[in-house]
């Protein structure tokens, strides 16, 4: 192909139907096939990036190689594609307006009135095409946040009619519906999906192909209801039934020929042959565990499991790597205390205590680290959950009973975390923690090195505060092992434990680079330890 085709995944009747799973199994079927693909996600929200939300708000804050802070799809695509995205892959309307107010304010316009059309909707179209001038990519799939007829959405809708309209036979549209059961007549609904499509219309775009989300398959009968009132091809009409994993969506998305009905829409022909087998294959493993375990996650964000969605989703690739079914025990880190530590990790096998910020929940998670520390249960603590580790260490082995981090308590007398020298000048919050992708050199004998096997990596970041390196000799001398270090910029990223079966916390966050073909070394590694100590 001599230049990209362009993929619109867009959403009706519902919010949360899938839309970036849809997308990503799409992509990971072109992928398979041979096609450079990539995926972008717009957002339709002011923010110029996720990176101030409160995870109750949206879920996690994904963080890419390059820093940016985006949407948790971006999660979803790089697990599904195997390939790492980057701040061309998240484009928000805050950070689309921002660009276009920077232009006015240089007078790039040249004294014309700036308005949504064309100078959003051309900013819009820029930033999806700079995919195909800089990347070069064959498949770019961009998926739309949000329902149609949002109003914060329309300009996005707007920026498709045009690059439909400009680009004709490169660009095809993904409509996403839900397909209601009512139980009274028994019957699966179209009436909304029908509603979805109308109002997609009224914008001046016209669905090429709709999936439609069901508890129940769709007969034939419903396919040529859909495909008559939505002026579908009657083999555009997609069906999309529940699953019992995500994993799955991409076969599921085969077996009803959506990638051959959009390599169709978009002039590819004849397309590659496809070859999945590998993903099959780790599939089964997902599906057909030979041993169970149970991890207790401790969070302050449990109600809202997207809060944890990477960690989460780096725990059954390796599970799927190991053939070990694992189940998350949810424990919310407020609510832990001396007195039911026992009986909330009861069944445990190992502890992860999950990344945040603020000290809400703070005493919890050093209440849980001391309990698996003493009790030898595996310790993963990723990001805070490893300062956590430290502060506890600092109070129970070192015997500074008020060591605290400077962002939980400014005043404490032994700031075992501190604020990073770079960051004690900022103002802004959004955008400038220490952001992105960062060498660490492994020290050999350690934990770290016998699940990387090499002894230097790349992990990516997203914090302000750093152990404090005042305090490293005499950490050093109670049996804190510093195994993983930043050498350039003098900071500790792994800490390990001597005399215990599996502790080890890392400053980065090893569950951005996990995918379902490559589970992360560090995950894999504690669910072994996990099953070793249970045996």
């Amino acid at each position: 192909m001599s230049k990209s085709k362009f993929i619109f995944v867009t959403g009706g009747v519902a919010s949360s139907l899938g839309k970036g799973i849809i997308a990503s199994s799409l992509g990971n079927l072109f992928q398979f096939r041979g096609y450079k693909t990539t995926i972008l996600k717009l957002d339709p929200y002011l923010n110029v990036d996720p990176g101030t939300l409160n995870p109750y708000e949206h879920g996690e804050c994904y963080v890419t190689n390059d820093g940016a802070e985006a949407d948790l799809d971006l999660g979803h695509y790089e697990r599904f594609l195997n390939l790492p995205t980057s701040q061309l892959n998240n484009i928000t309307t805050g950070s689309i307006y921002q660009s276009v107010i920077e232009k006015e304010r240089r007078g790039d316009f040249l004294g014309k009135t700036v308005q949504v059309i064309p100078h959003i909707t051309d900013e819009i179209k820029e930033r999806i095409l700079l995919l195909e001038s800089k990347e070069n990519y064959q498949i770019i799939i961009i998926e739309i946040g949000g329902t149609v007829g949002d109003i914060e959405s329309l300009p996005y809708i707007e920026a498709l009619r045009q690059m439909k309209f400009e680009r004709k036979n490169d660009v095809a549209v993904v409509h996403l519906t839900l397909l209601p059961f009512l139980a009274s007549s028994g019957e699966v609904k179209t009436k909304p999906t029908q509603h979805s499509v109308k109002t997609l219309l009224q914008s001046g775009v016209q669905p090429d192909i709709i999936v439609c989300r069901s508890e129940y398959s769709i007969d034939e009968k419903i396919k040529n209801k859909i495909a008559l009132f939505c002026n579908v091809d009657f083999d555009c009409v997609i069906e999309s039934i529940n699953v019992e994993t995500i994993y799955e969506v991409p076969l599921l998305m085969m077996e009803q020929k959506l990638d051959l009905v959009v390599s169709n829409k978009i002039g590819i022909k004849p397309l590659n042959d496809l070859d999945n087998n590998l993903w099959i294959k780790r599939l089964e493993r997902l599906k057909n565990p030979q041993k169970t375990i149970q991890i207790g996650l401790v969070g302050k964000y449990v109600e809202l499991k997207d809060s944890y969605i990477s960690i989460c989703e780096s725990l059954i690739h390796a599970g799927a790597f190991l053939e070990v079914k694992i189940v998350i025990k949810w424990l919310h880190s407020e609510k832990l205390e001396s007195t039911n530590l026992e009986q909330s990790f009861k069944n445990c096998d190992g502890v992860i205590v999950a990344p945040g910020f603020g000290d809400r929940g703070i005493n919890g998670k050093i209440k849980a680290v001391q309990y698996v520390r003493e009790n030898n249960i595996p310790f993963f603590g990723i990001c805070l959950g490893m300062q956590v580790a430290v502060i506890e260490f600092a109070r129970n082995v070192c015997g500074y009973l008020d060591a605290h981090s400077k962002e939980m308590n400014s005043k404490t007398m032994h700031p075992v975390i501190d604020l990073m020298e770079s960051q004690k000048k900022i103002k802004n919050i959004g955008g400038t923690m220490r952001l992105g992708r960062y060498n660490c050199e492994l020290i050999k004998k350690s934990l770290a090195y016998d699940a990387y096997q090499v002894s230097s990596i790349d992990e990516r970041h997203r914090h302000r505060y750093e152990f404090n390196n005042k305090y490293k000799d005499v950490f050093s001398e109670k049996g804190m092992l510093f195994t993983g270090l930043n050498k350039k910029l003098n900071l500790v990223e792994i800490i390990e434990l001597e005399n215990h079966p599996w502790f080890l916390g890392v400053q980065f966050h090893p569950e951005y680079k996990s995918t379902f073909i490559n589970p992360h070394p560090l995950f894999i590694n504690f669910i072994k330890a996990c099953l070793t100590i249970r045996l």
